[in-house]
């Protein structure tokens, strides 16, 4: 049995019926997104590397194996929505397999409860990246308009769109040149594919503004890419000053360097802490939640910013705005107003 292929193993080892249900999953695969698919994979090879070592079942997994092997996680010292999250893409491999899900046990259910509740007694707390907000985009604009160096001109164009847009780094990763359109006021429209939550055959459809879209021209001028319709937008750029066209778009880790360029030259190194041994400086999702948090700000409507970010569901935008909302509750609003009443006059 090869350890690092468990679904190879399964197909060969388990009832016919099991294993061909997983070659349909499998053959599937792209009903899910290639995150989606390596956070399974990933989790099936420390799943099943785990069940080998101690002797227990893989698939289907027994209430009495889950609850271990979760149990193991936490001790290890995963961070509890790591542990919830093995115990999903777990439950959904069964599912798949057309085998009873082990979550449903009330023993799975109170280990969970007391990973999470441990967890949170012992001060973890959810990650979160830092802010990218509007005053940062223009403090850095100031600095990188008009650069004569192509690098900086890239990262402030990709600064603007990612802030305007509010996409995921693997959303903006994908954009091509062909993908950018002018509406009547000569405004740029961004044609976008698909993202992490809307997939569907109209696509989305982000504007940007006048500033943000003059910043997007003028790298796509300079860079040469307007005669390279399927080139990405955000191309790499060579030490020797030339855009290089690739056939794959940037990586996450090139693109979050852009992010820390620009945190270096705001002269902020080493001014934030490390929460969760990360974001110690902007990072990918910086721009996502900073625009969020300013939206909220201006008292934006939450179900107008989910729809900017294209977030399902509220609870998610909440941790991103709950430190820009804590004075905007009902309690706080009730007490100002007493202050208010008992003021002389």
């Amino acid at each position: 049995m090869r350890k690092s292929e468990p679904l190879t193993s399964l197909t060969v080892n388990h009832h016919g019926d099991i294993a061909e249900r997983l070659r349909q999953f499998v053959q599937d695969r792209e009903a899910f997104s290639p995150n989606t698919w390596r956070q399974l994979i990933s989790v099936m090879r420390i799943c099943h590397q785990w069940s080998e070592d101690n002797q227990r079942t893989f698939l289907p997994m027994s209430a009495e194996d889950l609850r271990d092997y979760l149990a193991f996680l936490a001790e290890s010292g995963r961070a509890s929505s790591t542990v919830t999250s093995h115990a999903a893409l777990i439950s959904m491999l069964h599912r798949n397999a057309g085998l009873n899900a082990p979550n449903v046990s009330p023993l799975v259910f109170r280990t969970m409860k007391k990973i999470n509740r441990v967890a949170v007694m012992n001060g973890e707390r959810a990650g979160q990246a830092i802010p990218f907000r509007l005053n940062n985009l223009l403090a850095l604009d100031k600095q990188w308009s008009g650069s004569a160096n192509l690098q900086e001109r890239r990262d402030l164009a990709f600064l603007h769109v990612a802030y305007s847009t509010l996409l995921r780094i693997s959303e903006l990763a994908r954009l091509r040149v062909r993908d950018v359109m002018r509406a009547d006021d000569g405004r740029v429209i961004l044609d976008v594919a698909w993202t992490k939550t809307v997939v569907q055959t109209g696509g989305l459809i982000k504007a940007l503004s006048s500033r943000s879209t003059q910043r997007l021209e003028e790298w796509i001028e300079a860079s040469g890419l307007a005669g390279h319709p399927d080139a990405f937008l955000f191309s790499a750029v060579h030490r020797s000053g030339r855009v290089q066209t690739a056939e794959k778009p940037m990586s996450t880790r090139a693109l979050e360097d852009i992010f820390s360029r620009a945190w270096r030259l705001a002269g902020k190194t080493g001014a934030v802490k490390a929460n969760k041994n990360r974001y110690t400086g902007w990072s990918g999702h910086s721009a996502r939640v900073g625009a969020a948090q300013d939206m909220a700000d201006k008292g934006y409507p939450i179900a107008r910013i989910m729809q900017e970010g294209t977030w399902k569901k509220p609870e998610t935008l909440m941790r991103y705005i709950r430190h820009v909302d804590a004075h905007k509750g009902a309690m706080v609003e009730f007490m100002e107003q007493v202050d208010n009443d008992e003021r002389p006059a």
